[in-house]
């Protein structure tokens, strides 16, 4: 049902004759009373009768007009929330790996439903292939995604892509063949060209990196190994059966093994938001766009602009207004 009709429906059970909704509509009584034809059609029952020389509501009338309110509300409320106005409501869903959701994604969750509890976030674990197929399908609505720098990703062309901020790589080696944590040569490297090289079960982009990156150093590495969770990678170099490359939020304290910096030979892993083009102007997402970015500022390098808000949203404790 069209919803000016709906609301030529309130006025009348509201001011009681043709005439006066005419007036305080700026509609002529005969448009007025050909809208209320056409209303009655899609009802599929009567909603006006004669009295006298004016008009009154039938039961079913009545009965329509006072749904007529809840609907005119509702579509009033989803209009202020789409223009930024009023207090943001939904439900996001936010697909991320596994190296971001302790010191990125839970901290800034845990905020947003702090400042705004009408905002609820279902978080879903998946490596970047698998993210950019749910965020194409619409199954999740944002999604934090990487890629590396030697490795540069193409991303498909319906999503649209806000760079968050960088990390460096590391290569994590049994602590008895490093006794230091020195940023690795292609020197230091080549002494590597026997090693048993780990690699996730994936392959793709990151056999890619260790491919290129060992070819650098003059070898190709020979993979061993293919394992997918990385305290168990960490495991694995300090029983001394193997050497990787570990991302930065990823590397921890363990005896047995020591993490040396990559620097230009690894790159950096770049972590950005991914979101369809459209789903930007959705303000929750943004709102959790922008939690994401706030959290990420003390933790990865190279930390991009904060991504827009509508609506005139602004963090505590921002250095300035939101871009946009």
């Amino acid at each position: 049902m069209d919803l000016t009709r709906l609301r030529l429906l309130v006025e009348l059970e509201r001011l009681g004759t043709m005439a006066a909704v005419s007036e305080t509509t700026g509609m002529g009584t005969s448009a007025v009373s050909k809208h209320f034809a056409v209303l009655e059609r899609e009802a599929g029952t009567q909603l006006l009768v004669p009295d006298g020389r004016r008009v009154r509501l039938t039961p079913a009338g009545h009965r329509l007009a006072r749904h007529a309110v809840d609907i005119l509300a509702r579509a009033d409320a989803a209009r202020a929330e789409l223009a930024g106005e009023g207090e943001p409501v939904g439900q996001v869903d936010l697909v991320s790996f596994v190296s971001v959701s302790g010191p990125i994604v839970l901290p800034a969750v845990r905020r947003l439903q702090s400042d705004h509890p009408g905002i609820e976030v279902r978080l879903i674990e998946h490596e970047p292939d698998e993210a950019l197929e749910l965020l194409q399908s619409g199954a999740v609505d944002l999604g934090l995604v990487y890629d590396y720098s030697l490795v540069p990703r193409r991303f498909p062309g319906t999503l649209t892509l806000r760079p968050i901020g960088t990390e460096p790589l590391l290569l994590s080696q049994p602590s008895g063949g490093a006794a230091t944590s020195r940023i690795m040569t292609r020197r230091r490297l080549s002494g590597l060209a026997e090693a048993s090289w780990i690699a996730n079960s994936r392959g793709s982009d990151e056999d890619e990196l260790v491919r290129r990156m060992c070819a650098g150093a003059g070898f190709a590495p020979r993979i061993r190994h293919r394992i997918d969770n990385l305290e168990i990678v960490e495991q694995v170099v300090a029983a001394g059966m193997g050497v990787g490359v570990m991302p930065k939020l990823a590397a921890a304290a363990r005896r047995g093994v020591v993490h040396s910096p990559l620097g230009e030979l690894g790159g950096t892993r770049r972590i950005s938001l991914a979101s369809s083009t459209g789903g930007w102007s959705w303000r929750p997402i943004a709102l959790l766009a922008r939690y994401l970015w706030d959290a990420a500022r003390g933790v990865l390098d190279d930390t991009a602009p904060a991504p827009p808000v509508s609506g005139g949203a602004q963090l505590a404790g921002d250095p300035e207004p939101p871009l946009g």
